[in-house]
């Protein structure tokens, strides 16, 4: 169960590092992951989860929520999506140099590869993400599925979507707007 622990505690520390608004450089919010197994309750998960915040002349105000559910029923559905996604990934390729008209480039070597097979994109659907080594964990749960989709985008040749708008904030696009609005 450490490593659930771990996992759970690591997208709090993700939500906070995305978030330089809330949370300063090396602050993080006093959180506690605990998990423990009861043999009498079987398959029936329970979840108790309580946040406290400071209201004002430092008031604090607490929520606490309560959820049970039957831990095979909600994995089951889980369980299809990661097969389907990871015999679909087996099935990606991508294009790594100019090639000939046999598919070898100038040097002679392929110029096609597959995913590696660690494929660290399927994290969306586990709780502890496997990564090839070097490769950064990401445990946030957006940026997993923003992986996702951009890499099926990709396959069907649609960019990627970033949500920066940086085209938007050059200066020279910026100038080419007020000329034009003038």
């Amino acid at each position: 169960f450490r490593s659930k622990e771990i996992s759970k505690s690591n997208v709090v520390d993700d939500m906070v590092e995305s978030n330089r608004i809330l949370y300063k450089e090396n602050e993080h919010p006093d959180h506690v992951v605990v998990i423990k197994y009861v043999p009498y309750v079987a398959d029936s998960k329970r979840a108790m989860d309580e946040y406290v915040s400071e209201i004002f002349m430092n008031g604090k105000n607490t929520i606490v929520m309560h959820n049970t559910c039957e831990d095979s029923l909600l994995a089951s559905p889980i369980i299809l999506d990661l097969v389907i996604l990871a015999e679909l990934c087996e099935r990606i390729q991508f294009r790594k140099c100019d090639e000939n008209e046999a598919g070898v480039s100038m040097e002679g070597e392929e110029c096609f590869e597959n995913l590696h097979p660690v494929m660290s994109i399927l994290s969306y659907l586990l709780k502890a993400p496997l990564v090839p080594r070097g490769t950064p964990i990401v445990n946030a749960l957006m940026k997993q599925r923003a992986c996702l989709e951009n890499v099926f985008k990709a396959c069907v040749g649609l960019p990627a979507e970033n949500h920066m708008l940086l085209e938007q904030k050059l200066l020279s696009r910026g100038e080419e707007r007020n000329v034009q609005g003038k």
